[in-house]
């Protein structure tokens, strides 16, 4: 899409402003990318989600910098008119800011990234105020924080009860003074994830929060079905099962490589009429 325009912060907060939905996909290479521009996403999430729906990881714990570095750099070369974040992957931004920010210009410089993703509330705002110092967009994000998925006790729902959605909500006010430019809320209770849209001036996208985010993010694979076996989750809709096409596809390949219906005439090259006897000879072909 070469008219198509990339976002930037200040169209983003106006158009939570405007009462216009942001959508967001997740892309971890080339491809996939290309094709989310192409279809008129407005924002590309390189998730470390990758660890589960690409490397094949049971958690996100695994994936490096290194692995955020290739895939975002993939995806940034595939939708060249969209605004690209990138996850900080775990224990990247932790520990000193010098070493958070050789992380974050590694996915800002190599990976061409325009933001950086960070998991976290209160403990990271410092970290993050200083990466937006450093002239970095950067998108906050509270609720399940698949991370941290061990502290909390696994997948579960977040401001279920007062002193959660307290928490949730101190997190999102102290997350927009420190300067993030939106909010992912993850497994949110709608109730929580609505009070939170209100009380921020910035962007929240929701993903499983309910319906009165600014802004909604799947994974590609989930909404594409593209996964075997496919575990259904309630906060997601399906909008294609291409794994099935391609389970079914791969299938077919298989079956008319064996029968030998495929490559049929239609599918192979020809030689001149005489090529054959540069190979065997005009009378060597005479004799068969």
């Amino acid at each position: 899409m070469a008219d198509k325009q990339a976002l930037n912060i200040v169209k983003m907060k106006k158009m939570k402003a405007d009462g216009v939905p942001l959508s967001m996909l997740t892309a971890y290479d080339y491809p996939s990318a290309l094709l989310a521009e192409e279809a008129g996403i407005d924002l590309i999430l390189v998730g470390d989600s990758l660890g589960n729906v690409v490397l094949g990881y049971d958690t996100t714990l695994p994936v490096t910098i290194e692995d955020m570095v290739y895939h975002t750099r993939s995806v940034t070369r595939g939708a060249r008119n969209t605004f690209i974040v990138a996850d900080m992957p775990f224990m990247t931004y932790h520990g000193g800011i010098d070493e958070t920010l050789r992380s974050v210009r590694r996915l800002m410089q190599e990976g061409r990234a325009h933001a950086v993703k960070m998991e976290g509330g209160l403990e990271i705002c410092s970290t993050v105020s200083a990466v937006v110092s450093a002239g970095v967009p950067v998108l906050g994000h509270i609720g399940l924080t698949p991370q941290s998925v061990n502290m909390i006790g696994g997948y579960r729902i977040q401001g279920k009860d007062a002193k959660d959605a307290q928490r949730l909500m101190d997190e999102a006010k102290a997350l927009e003074a420190a300067g993030v430019f939106g909010i992912v809320l993850e497994l949110v209770t709608e109730e929580v994830a609505e009070a939170i849209s209100k009380a921020v001036s910035i962007p929240t996208i929701g993903i499983g929060a309910g319906r009165f985010c600014d802004g909604q993010v799947l994974v590609f694979h989930d909404l594409l079905r593209y996964a075997s076996p496919y575990r259904e989750k309630r906060f997601v809709k399906t909008y294609a099962d291409v794994g099935t096409l391609i389970r079914e596809g791969i299938s077919s390949y298989v079956q008319e490589v064996k029968d030998r219906s495929f490559p049929a005439e239609s599918h192979v090259f020809n030689a001149d009429e005489h090529v054959l006897d540069s190979l065997y000879g005009a009378a060597g072909k005479g004799e068969e």
